[in-house]
C-alpha cells in the first residue's frame, strides 16, 4: 500500500488543509511523534499477546485466562491513540466527491470544517467520557484483577489528545479567516439547534429525519469525516430530544470499539503490508503472469485472479490494490491496454473480492450481528469466483482480438520456477483457513499467524524483509484501524439510538411486508446497500443496519450467510462504482490514473458484478453450500 492509510483513506478522503509552517504546525508534528511510539508497541503487544495465548492453549495445553482481557485493554488504547495520529494525518475516511466539484477557495473552507466539526464533538463528549471512565473504577476485571478503569481511561485520554491536534490544526491554517468562520458556523448551528429544544423534543420519530438523515447527510457531502458526523448527530439527538444521560453515548461507542473480534482488524491490516514488503504478493502474480500471459488478455484475468488470491491474505482493498497494480500495469500498459480499462478492471476487482476471508467486513458483519466468523469465512469464498468468472467474460470480449504476436510464451520450465517460488504466499491463505477450521485459533487470533508466516517466508524464503518500513507499517496499521474503529464505535452509538427510538420495529414490519418474499427482500436490500456503500462505505453501513437487517433476513427465511454476501457484494459495488463510490478514487489514486479515463469502460464491469450478483440472489447454494 504505498502507506495503507494515505491510500485508503488519505488521498480519497483525507482532509488537506493548507498550512503555515508555524509553532503550531511543529507542536502538532511533535506531539503525534510522542503518541506514534507507543501506539506502535500496542500493535507489537497484541501480536505477542495472542501468540503467546494460541502456543499456550496449543502446543502446552495451558490456556492463559488472562491473554484475552489484556489484549482486549490494549485493543481500546491502540483504537483511541490509532484515532489520534488518523486525525493529525487527516486521515478519518471522508465523502468527498461532492465537495471536489466545487471551487478551491469552498473546498479550503470545507476542509477546515472538517476540522471544526470534530472540534466540536470531542469539545461535547469529553466530560461525559471522563465520567464514564470514573465510574468504571469501581469494576474489576476477572482475570487480572485490576480496576475496569485502566482500559476505560483510553477514552478521555485520546479525546484530548484529538482535542489538543484540533486546535494546534486549527490554528496553523494559512488563512485564519477560514478558521475563524468554520468554527463559528459549526457554533451557530449547534446553538440553533439547543435554542430549538423545546421545539423538538414533541416531535418525537420525526427527529430522526432530522438528526440522522438531514444533519448526517449535511455532514457527510460536506465532507465532515463519518466517524465525527455520526457522533455529533447521535450526541445532538440524545442530548436535545431524549431523556438519556449524555455518557451513553460514551458507553455506547466504547461497546462498539471493544468487541474483541475486531482486533482482528489491524493485525489484517498488518499482515496486508507484511505480505506487499515480504514480496510475496510478487511471487503470486509472478506465477500467474507466467501461467497466463501468452493469452488474449491474459494479464487481465492475471489481475482477476491475483485480487481474489491477495485478498485472501491481507483484508485490505487499498493493501490489495496496492500490491498487485504496480506489478502488473507497466507490462499491460505496453501490451496496449489502455490506462482507462485498467483502473476501471482494478475497481471492479476490489468490489469482486469483497467477501473474500478475512474480509474486514466480514470481521465486522460477525461482530454486530453474532453471524460465525468461520461461516462467514467459508461462504465467502465462492460468491468471489462467480463476480470473478462474469468480469473475465467481460474481458473475454473486449480483448478477444489481441495482438500478440510479440509476445513470448512461457516454457513449462519457466511456469515451474516461478509456481514453486510462489508455493510459499499461495499456501498462506490455505494455512489461515486450516487453523480456523482445525481449532489452532480463533478468528480473531489467526492473523497473528499469517503475520509469523508472513515475516519467517520474508525471512527465510524470499530474503526480503526492510526492517526499516517495520515502524511506518506498525504506525500506518494503527492510524487506519483507529479511523476504521472510531466510525464502528461512533455507528454503534447512532445504531442504539434508532434502535431504542422503536425505527428498527418500524423498518422490520416493512421489510416484511415487501412483496417477492425472500427474493423481494433480497433484492431490496441490495439496492439499499448498493446506495449504502457508495455514501457510507462498507463498515459503517453494516455497523448502522446489520444489527436492524439480519433478524428480518432470518425472519422472512433468508439464511444469515447467505443475506450477508448479498449485503457485503452489493456494498462491493457501490463503494467501487463512480460517481460517488471513493473505492474508485482509491484505485485511481494507487494506479496514478485520472479517474476520468476509467468511468466509460467501469460500466461494462458495473454491469458484470451486478450479473454475477444476481446470481448469488438466486443461487443460494453459491452462499451456503460448503457450510
Amino acid at each position: 500500500m504505498e502507506d495503507i492509510a494515505h491510500l485508503e483513506a488519505g488521498v480519497t478522503h483525507g482532509i488537506h488543509v493548507e498550512t503555515r509552517n508555524n509553532w503550531a504546525a511543529r507542536l502538532n508534528t511533535i506531539l503525534v511523534h510522542l503518541v506514534e511510539v507507543p501506539t506502535a508497541l500496542l500493535v507489537v503487544a497484541e501480536v505477542v499477546v495472542l501468540l503467546a495465548g494460541i502456543i499456550s492453549r496449543y502446543v502446552f495445553r495451558e490456556p492463559l485466562v488472562w491473554s484475552d482481557e489484556l489484549a482486549g485493554i490494549l485493543f481500546l488504547w491502540l483504537a483511541m491513540l490509532g484515532a489520534v495520529i488518523a486525525f493529525q494525518r487527516g486521515e478519518h475516511m471522508r465523502m468527498t466527491a461532492i465537495v471536489s466539484m466545487l471551487g478551491p477557495r469552498a473546498q479550503s473552507f470545507l476542509d477546515v470544517v472538517a476540522i471544526a466539526a470534530p472540534l466540536a464533538f470531542l469539545l461535547l463528549v469529553f466530560h461525559p467520557a471522563y465520567e464514564f471512565a470514573a465510574d468504571e473504577v469501581y469494576v474489576t476485571t476477572p482475570a487480572l484483577e485490576i480496576t475496569n478503569a485502566w482500559r476505560a481511561a483510553a477514552l478521555p485520554i485520546g479525546i484530548v489528545l484529538m482535542l489538543l491536534v484540533s486546535l494546534l490544526r486549527l490554528a496553523s491554517v494559512a488563512d485564519w479567516r477560514h478558521a475563524v468562520c468554520a468554527v463559528a458556523l459549526v457554533a451557530a448551528i449547534i446553538g440553533l439547534l439547543v435554542l430549538l429544544q423545546p421545539i423538538l423534543r414533541p416531535l418525537g420519530n420525526l427527529n430522526l429525519l432530522i438528526f440522522f438523515v438531514v444533519l448526517v447527510g449535511a455532514m457527510v457531502f460536506a465532507a465532515v469525516p463519518i466517524a465525527f458526523a455520526f457522533g455529533l448527530a447521535t450526541f445532538g439527538f440524545v442530548a436535545l430530544t431524549t431523556d438519556a444521560p449524555e455518557m451513553v453515548v460514551v458507553g455506547r461507542m466504547d461497546e462498539g470499539m471493544s468487541h474483541l473480534i475486531l482486533l482482528a482488524v489491524p493485525l489484517f491490516v498488518f499482515l496486508g503490508l507484511l505480505i506487499e514488503m515480504t514480496g510475496m504478493a510478487k511471487a503470486m502474480v509472478g506465477f500467474l503472469a507466467a501461467l497466463l500471459g501468452h493469452v488474449r488478455g491474459g494479464l487481465h484475468y492475471v489481475l482477476v485472479g491475483a485480487m481474489y488470491l491477495v485478498s485472501g491474505i491481507s483484508g485490505s482493498k487499498a493493501a490489495d490494490m496496492a500490491a498487485v497494480a504496480p506489478v502488473l500495469f507497466p507490462e499491460m500498459k505496453a501490451r496496449g491496454a489502455k490506462e482507462g480499462d485498467l483502473v476501471a478492471l482494478l475497481a471492479a476487482t476490489g468490489a469482486q473480492t469483497e467477501t473474500i476471508p478475512p474480509s474486514l467486513v466480514l470481521i465486522t458483519i460477525g461482530s454486530v450481528t453474532g453471524v460465525s466468523i468461520t461461516a462467514l469465512f467459508t461462504g465467502g469464498l465462492l460468491p468471489g469466483i462467480v463476480l470473478a468468472i462474469t468480469l473475465c467474460g467481460v474481458v473475454w470480449w473486449r480483448y478477444r482480438g489481441e495482438d500478440l504476436s510479440h509476445v513470448t510464451r512461457a516454457t513449462p520450465r519457466e511456469i515451474g520456477r516461478t509456481f514453486v517460488i510462489a508455493v510459499p504466499a499461495i499456501a498462506l491463505p490455505f494455512v489461515i483457513r486450516a487453523a480456523v477450521v482445525e481449532g489452532v485459533a480463533t478468528a480473531t487470533e489467526v492473523s497473528t499467524i499469517g503475520i509469523v508466516y508472513a515475516a519467517l517466508a520474508g525471512l527465510l524464503v524470499y530474503r526480503q524483509f526492510d526492517w526499516r518500513r517495520l515502524y511506518p507499517m506498525l504506525v500506518s496499521t494503527a492510524s487506519l484501524s483507529g479511523a476504521i474503529l472510531l466510525i464502528i464505535g461512533a455507528a454503534t452509538g447512532m445504531a442504539w439510538a434508532l434502535t431504542q427510538s422503536g425505527f428498527s420495529q418500524n423498518l422490520a414490519a416493512v421489510m416484511q411486508s415487501l412483496p417477492g418474499g425472500a427474493f423481494g427482500f433480497l433484492i431490496v436490500s441490495a439496492l439499499a446497500f448498493i446506495v449504502l456503500g457508495s455514501v457510507l462505505e462498507g463498515i459503517p453501513a453494516i455497523v448502522l443496519f446489520g444489527p436492524l437487517l439480519f433478524p428480518i433476513a432470518r425472519t422472512v427465511g433468508v439464511h444469515e450467510v447467505h443475506y450477508a454476501m448479498v449485503v457485503v457484494l452489493a456494498m462491493g459495488v457501490g463503494l467501487f462504482a463512480p460517481p460517488f463510490g471513493v473505492g474508485y478514487y482509491a484505485a485511481c489514486a494507487i494506479s496514478r490514473i485520472h479517474p476520468d479515463k476509467g468511468i466509460r469502460p467501469i460500466v461494462g464491469y458495473i454491469l458484470a458484478l451486478l450479473i454475477g450478483l444476481l446470481a448469488v440472489i438466486l443461487v443460494p447454494w453459491i452462499s451456503i453450500g460448503f457450510l
